[in-house]
């Protein structure tokens, strides 16, 4: 009976952590939104002590930061972790694009466009959930066609925070949409052309524009800044 209880807490606890997690990436808990346990147990069907272990483990992951007997405050991506994340995407995808032969680069081509045309209908419809992950798809599809896992298994680890900073720019990426299928019809011309170094191009100012606002003062190399 007691493992049979333990299992039952572990499996409450993972459950909630799940469940917070997925909020905060999926933006139904934006950075500086201030979290409640008594709030989040009722919400996902827990006790507060399964709540309690998973915030504490959020904390650990930096997601959030706790303060007692006030709640969890849930993090934003530093100037410097976006500049980071976009760095890391670059090089990624565009190792990914330059290794990639020609009959995976037609294959990859035909697949993309399709993706383009989901994407498409996504953004009519204004449903910026599934255009989130289907970009996160489409940008993957790249690091794919270097057929390496370690680089496959280093670009997921990203997909978490690429998914939280797409979310956070949601009304952004709607007010551009026009400009951004433009820009992964580019890229998927470049590929399939094989032209690598137009593709890098491309991507970096398209990294640029969707991560980094126009108006935003921006992160500046050397600088000390931490999330």
């Amino acid at each position: 009976m007691m493992g049979a209880s333990l299992a039952d807490s572990a499996s409450a606890a993972e459950r909630a952590y799940q469940a917070i997690r997925g909020g905060i990436l999926n933006g139904v808990h934006p950075a500086g939104t201030m979290l409640g346990e008594e709030a989040l147990a009722a919400e996902i069907g827990v006790s507060r002590t399964p709540v309690r272990s998973a915030l504490t483990r959020l904390q650990d992951e930096g997601w959030i930061v706790i303060y007692p007997k006030r709640g969890a405050l849930v993090q934003g991506l530093s100037e410097r972790a976006v500049a980071d994340l976009e760095d890391a995407r670059l090089m990624l995808e565009s190792t990914g694009a330059s290794r990639a032969s020609v009959p995976v680069r037609e294959l990859l081509a035909e697949r993309l466009r399709q993706s383009i045309d989901q994407q498409r209908a996504a953004f009519e419809a204004k449903d910026i959930r599934q255009f989130i992950e289907l970009t996160i798809g489409f940008h993957r599809a790249f690091v794919e066609a270097a057929d390496n896992d370690i680089l496959l298994e280093l670009n997921d680890r990203l997909s978490d925070r690429q998914r939280f900073l797409l979310f956070s720019k949601g009304d952004r990426l709607l007010a551009r949409c026009d400009e951004i299928l433009t820009e992964h019809e580019i890229l998927v011309e470049r590929l399939h052309a094989g032209d690598a170094d137009g593709f890098t191009d491309v991507l970096r100012q398209h990294l640029a524009e969707t991560y980094i606002p126009a108006s935003a003062s921006g992160y500046q190399r050397g600088s000390h800044t931490t999330r």
